[in-house]
């Protein structure tokens, strides 16, 4: 469980978190989200150890994490940030291999290579596994990144807007394996997201905020409701159930705003 208590950050006179306080359940998917400007980013970035909070605590299954030295961290979190861009030419394979550099620094062995497999064969990455990540589409270059992360083969993973950009057919594609990463494998993933139907259909927890602050957190069920989104994001929504989940409707306004 990571749990993170009173953080704080600032830039000069700028607040950007105030007070944050949540918990992050282990073998549970949990979904940061709120508006632009929330502060979700940055509080993922504490979590991965690459931003330093003004004040508070993080912890890590009750250890505080700035004491920990780094190489182990990383053995047991993994992130993956938003900038996508590698100038080096690279095939999806070489990529997959970094995720293993907490472990080997860059001397393969044995285990890394079954790692490495693992983690390609998971996200069905087989055909273009010497493929060029200049060559492919955003979508598969996406999942090669995250293949990356997978193969480092940590309790934890923080995965920051992995959706950005994305077809629909990724984005699905993406979910369901975090989703199986869980339920299977016992990982712990915390993933900043914006759209929310992604976020009500594929996660145990939410944590919304806005303004740098944590607005309301809890379970689906909690936290999905008309009410509290109105006030999170300042939209009029109509949430609807059905057998495969429930669909959260903002696109069309009430017709008196019409």
């Amino acid at each position: 469980m990571i749990t993170v208590h009173n953080l704080h950050k600032g830039y000069g006179k700028k607040a950007v978190l105030c007070g944050v306080s949540a918990c992050f359940p282990r073998q549970r998917l949990t979904s940061l989200i709120g508006p632009n400007g929330a502060g979700k980013t940055t509080l993922l970035l504490m979590l991965a150890r690459l931003l330093e909070p003004s004040s508070g605590d993080i912890r890590l299954d009750g250890q505080s994490i700035r004491g920990m030295a780094v190489g182990e961290y990383a053995r047991r979190v993994a992130t993956l940030r938003q900038s996508l861009d590698f100038n080096l030419r690279l095939t999806v394979d070489e990529l997959v291999a970094f995720g293993r550099f907490p472990y080997s620094r860059g001397a393969l062995t044995a285990d890394d290579r079954r790692a490495i497999d693992q983690a390609i064969a998971f996200l069905g990455l087989e055909p273009l596994r010497q493929a060029y990540l200049d060559e492919l589409s955003g979508g598969q270059r996406q999942m090669a990144f995250l293949a990356m992360t997978i193969a480092q083969e940590t309790d934890y993973l923080l995965l920051d807007e992995p959706l950005n950009n994305l077809d629909m057919r990724h984005a699905v594609q993406i979910m369901r394996a975090l989703r199986r990463l869980c339920d299977e494998f016992g990982r712990t993933v915390i993933l900043v997201v914006h759209d929310i139907n992604f976020a009500a259909s594929y996660s145990d927890c939410i944590v919304a905020m806005k303004d740098g602050q944590v607005h309301c957190s809890g379970s689906v069920d909690e936290v999905v409701t008309e009410q509290r989104l109105h006030a999170l994001y300042g939209l009029d929504f109509d949430i609807t159930h059905g057998e495969r989940g429930r669909l959260c409707n903002y696109f069309n306004p009430p017709r008196e705003l019409r």
